[in-house]
């Protein structure tokens, strides 16, 4: 039997319990059945300031973190180690008000990545996000870069 934990839905509603996404306010307000697409936001909030009065680079950060990964290990499967490798940000302009970010994987990346795991051993995959202000505009840019490799026979995951 699987775990909860592999429904979307139960994880959904676990991450806007997780402590450090309520500190800083972000909620994941949707993921796919299929774990194809994730959305998430955060509001600006005192407790998610700068110096400044706009979003703390740190939760920008921390609203994109690990949801490539996430995503990569249940469209992958079992047979797969998915780690976060690196990741880079660039601030575009100043966060106000409600921000967003839209993680989506077509079934063409996830085998291209099955692929290349499979004919190399291992394999880093970088895909970029861009996290949004209400208007739409871009607040930041980010890469996330994923370390996949198969996973040795009867190793724990």
């Amino acid at each position: 039997m699987r775990s909860p934990l592999h429904r979307p839905a139960v994880l959904r509603r676990l991450f806007n319990l997780y402590p450090p996404f309520v500190g800083a306010g972000i909620r994941v307000k949707h993921i796919a059945p299929d774990w194809r697409e994730i959305h998430a936001e955060m509001p600006l909030t005192r407790l998610n300031r700068n110096y400044k009065g706009v979003h703390f680079g740190g939760s920008l950060y921390s609203l994109i973190d690990p949801f490539y990964m996430l995503m990569l290990i249940h469209l992958l499967g079992p047979g797969y180690v998915v780690w976060d490798m690196a990741a880079s940000i660039r601030f575009v302009k100043p966060g106000r008000g409600r921000v967003s970010a839209t993680f989506r994987l077509s079934p063409q990346q996830v085998e291209a990545v099955r692929a290349a795991a499979d004919t190399r051993g291992k394999h880093a995959v970088t895909w970029p996000v861009e996290i949004l202000d209400e208007g739409g505009e871009v607040v930041a840019r980010a890469e996330k870069t994923l370390y996949v490799r198969r996973a040795a026979p009867g190793a724990a995951v």
